[in-house]
């Protein structure tokens, strides 16, 4: 009886915590995303896979990992995490060490059509100040594509 005692109380206690390792992406996932999103802005058009990646019943909303997609601009076309940002200007945007990492995210497309920026970034789960890098990839030769995931320490 102890024994089922404990392990009741050891899955009560873990419990809180299932949804936030669920919820960890790795490079993978992040790639996978961004190549699927890639495929669906040439398909669809820009403007219907957008709306397609803000439906959490979409698949492209995964936990912490979410698609967002900027223009040659580096006006935010689309965040599916924070659409308060679209139509915003990205070009200035800076990270908490001061690194342009939305200029270099489209320098990176612009260059090599596709790679990792890493920079750092307000972690919404642990409200902390933490090291992100975001897979990035050209699409339609206009649109800058990511995902990001949080370093794990």
């Amino acid at each position: 009886m102890k024994r089922y005692a404990i392990l009741g109380i050891t899955c009560l206690l873990l419990t809180p915590t299932l949804p936030v390792f669920a919820q960890t992406a790795n490079k993978f996932d992040a790639i996978a995303l961004v190549d699927k999103a890639v495929a669906d802005i040439e398909k669809k058009g820009v403007d219907e896979a957008c709306k397609e990646f803000a439906d959490p019943k979409s698949g492209n909303i995964q936990g912490d990992l979410y698609v967002f997609v900027l223009d040659s601009k580096m006006t935010m076309v689309c965040d599916a995490f924070t659409p308060k940002m679209n139509g915003k200007d990205m070009s200035l945007l800076k990270d908490a060490n001061g690194k342009k990492f939305v200029q270099e995210m489209r320098d990176m497309v612009q260059s090599r059509r596709s790679g990792w920026v890493d920079y750092v970034w307000t972690n919404p789960a642990t409200k902390m100040l933490e090291g992100k890098t975001s897979y990035v990839r050209l699409a339609s030769n206009k649109y800058t594509v990511g995902a990001g995931i949080y370093k794990t320490k």
